[in-house]
């Protein structure tokens, strides 16, 4: 019988530099000899990557923004996630269901409740093997952002507060659920960065 895959997901406001230990992981992981899917959301699929392209362009309702998010994770799941934990591969997501709560509920205020609802109708009872939240101060990660993005989408572009938000609501998440989440100081260097990583997922 194949043993079930890992499966870790990646949080954190936009310039904390979850992407680039993202593609470091998944490149150590595939070094150690590990089967690694990369994937990322609101995308993944197809249709996922069509979601997002109207998600991070397209002005619309908080709670169409929420559903459309949803919408995507089930066919991610569905398609990508569930298939390949059952190959007993290892699955890294660039932002997974954490990332509903700290952004349209945390961010733009939907209330938590409806969240739980919809994270229980699409995902029932899986969750990440561990989520790793890379911290770091706003004003630290807007200047990253702006250094590295000629173009920014709509959520990119949205003020301090909106991100201030963010943060909280994602070291909340970190508090109510230790024993899947770890934060990192994500202002620390690079290498540090992928000691401290390297060490928390052999735990896995």
């Amino acid at each position: 019988m194949v043993q079930r895959g890992r499966f870790i997901s990646f949080e954190g406001i936009d310039g904390a530099g979850k992407s680039t230990q993202h593609a470091w992981l998944v490149s150590h992981l595939r070094e150690a000899g590990h089967a690694v899917v990369a994937t990322r959301e609101p995308g993944g699929t197809p249709l996922g990557e069509k979601l997002r392209a109207l998600l991070l362009a397209e002005p619309m309702h908080l709670e169409t923004e929420a559903l459309l998010m949803f919408a995507a994770r089930r066919e991610h799941l569905a398609q990508l996630i569930e298939p390949a934990l059952a190959r007993g591969d290892w699955v890294i997501c660039d932002r997974f269901v954490d990332a509903s709560f700290a952004y349209q509920g945390g961010g733009r205020g939907l209330d938590w409740q409806k969240l739980d609802a919809l994270a229980t109708w699409t995902l029932g009872n899986l969750r990440p093997d561990l989520t790793v939240i890379f911290d770091a101060p706003v004003a630290v990660a807007q200047k990253r952002l702006h250094a590295a993005t000629q173009n920014p989408d709509r959520f990119e572009q949205e003020q301090a507060e909106f991100f201030e938000r963010v943060r909280a609501a994602y070291l909340r998440i970190a508090a109510e659920n230790p024993a899947r989440v770890r934060v990192l100081d994500a202002t620390q260097a690079p290498d540090n960065i992928n000691k401290q990583l390297e060490k928390i997922v052999a735990t896995l």
